[in-house]
């Protein structure tokens, strides 16, 4: 009799559970958890666009920042959550391409999360302190060859597209830098403006370029920066081959109805065409660069081949 009672009781709760329906879908606020600390260029593209999204879909965003372990502690807590539409995941090229092949990682970029889409791209540039003798890609090389070790540079953290780049470059250039990661791209630039590391390879050093407190050397990308088009690309100094740009994305967690996966995809889309939000990208350091879900899966296993091979050839470790 129990058992009856219970597996009724059981069954009449599973009917009363509301199902996740794209056509009311939102009717509430949307949470995105933005795995690095704030002021960082994956906080800044994320709140920028979903924002934008977010009024486009009727609904406000709650961005909530767990920063850590090179976005490790964040993404760890958004795979918890339900996949009941209202719970995404802020991302990186490193966090689904680059640190899954350089140390265990709490999930598992190709089941546990769905791709959204792809937000932004940023204008990344290989930065210097001013007290380092160097004013090209060339004599900052030359520099370095003479001085092994002396030019430590900042990373948003371990395993982060900002650590891989620098370490690629010591091996093209046949060059020894020191690495010290952080806890995200804010809190190095804010050391290489006070002197305490020399180098940096990020967007967030790309205003203090054009007031003249920090140098730029390189952009990486296959193309210039409009803000300074005077600073070559890396490929045009002779290095960064294989260097990869950084982008940002929204995942959502696996189980997370497609049919909205795809709506929120497409308010994405519409966001970052918007004036206002483009505006604010370029201010921010970023460039649009949509891609929705398909495209986006493509792309991440795409890079994730390039990297697992770069960092096989360069025995590159943490």
């Amino acid at each position: 009799m129990l058992r009856r009672r219970f597996v009724a009781t059981l069954g009449a709760a599973t009917l009363a559970a509301p199902a996740v329906r794209a056509d009311t879908w939102p009717n509430r606020q949307i949470k995105v958890v933005i795995p690095y600390p704030p002021g960082g260029p994956t906080d800044i593209a994320a709140r920028i666009v979903m924002e934008k999204a977010g009024n486009l879909l009727g609904q406000p965003m709650l961005f909530d920042n767990k920063g850590g372990a090179s976005g490790m502690i964040g993404a760890a807590y958004a795979k918890t959550q339900p996949a009941d539409g209202y719970n995404f995941l802020a991302t990186t090229v490193a966090m689904l391409a680059i640190t899954r092949h350089l140390q265990p990682i709490p999930f598992d970029p190709d089941k546990d999360f769905l791709t959204v889409a792809r937000l932004a791209t940023s204008w990344a540039c290989l930065t210097i302190h001013p007290s380092v003798p160097a004013k090209t890609m060339a004599q900052f090389v030359a520099y370095a060859k003479a001085n092994p070790g002396k030019i430590n540079y900042g990373s948003s953290g371990n395993a982060t597209i900002t650590h891989l780049n620098c370490e690629i470059l010591n091996l093209e250039a046949g060059i020894k830098m020191t690495h010290v990661p952080y806890k995200g791209s804010a809190q190095a630039t804010q050391d290489l403006l006070g002197g305490q590391i020399q180098a940096q390879t990020d967007q967030t050093c790309l205003p203090h370029i054009l007031a003249g407190r920090l140098r730029g050397l390189a952009i990486v990308g296959d193309r210039r920066w409009p803000g300074k088009p005077d600073i070559p690309t890396m490929q045009e100094t002779g290095y960064g081959k294989d260097v990869g740009e950084s982008w940002y994305g929204m995942l959502a967690p696996a189980g997370t109805p497609a049919e909205i996966v795809d709506k929120l995809a497409k308010a994405i889309d519409q966001a970052i065409k918007s004036p206002d939000v483009l505006d604010k990208l370029d201010k921010g350091g970023a460039k649009p660069s949509y891609l929705g879900p398909a495209a986006m899966r493509a792309q991440v296993d795409k890079e994730s081949k390039l990297f697992a091979d770069i960092i096989k050839r360069g025995n590159i470790h943490l």
